[in-house]
């Protein structure tokens, strides 16, 4: 009897606390929803399991509003994956946070500007011109 994962190479999932970085998170309205968009790249070196990232609304006292959920099943080493979060609106939202967590442990988020996966280049920074033209 063969074994299912005989030649294939298999990575255990990471355990304890991760570490991943995320873009600025985009809030817009939607008819009666507010979704809000981020990218989370994972930095560690095993993929993470169900990242979770919870956003709770508060109103200006700060009470609980509501809140939503977003989740990434599975994300690779070095990948970059959108999360996409909807909450119901109400009138008194006035605030937000956002928890991350994933399946095996705790989640330690670093916001960054621009995220870039892994097999990406740096842009030049000045192209060159493929010919150059005369003045006449």
């Amino acid at each position: 009897m063969q074994s299912i994962l005989a030649g294939k190479k298999f990575t255990p999932p990471f355990k304890g606390q991760a570490e991943v970085e995320f873009t600025k998170p985009v809030t817009k309205r939607d008819k009666e929803m507010v979704v809000t968009t981020m990218q989370v790249k994972n930095t560690m070196n095993a993929p993470l399991l169900r990242l979770t990232i919870d956003e709770t609304w508060y109103d200006k006292a700060g009470g609980l509003v509501t809140g939503g959920k977003g989740v990434v099943n599975r994300i690779e080493p070095g990948e970059v994956a959108t999360v996409k979060i909807e909450t119901p609106f109400n009138a008194k939202m006035s605030a937000n946070n956002y928890n991350f967590s994933h399946a095996n442990g705790t989640v330690k988020p670093h916001r960054v500007e621009k995220l870039a996966a892994a097999g990406d280049k740096e842009p030049a920074a000045k192209p060159a011109s493929a010919t150059k033209t005369k003045k006449k």
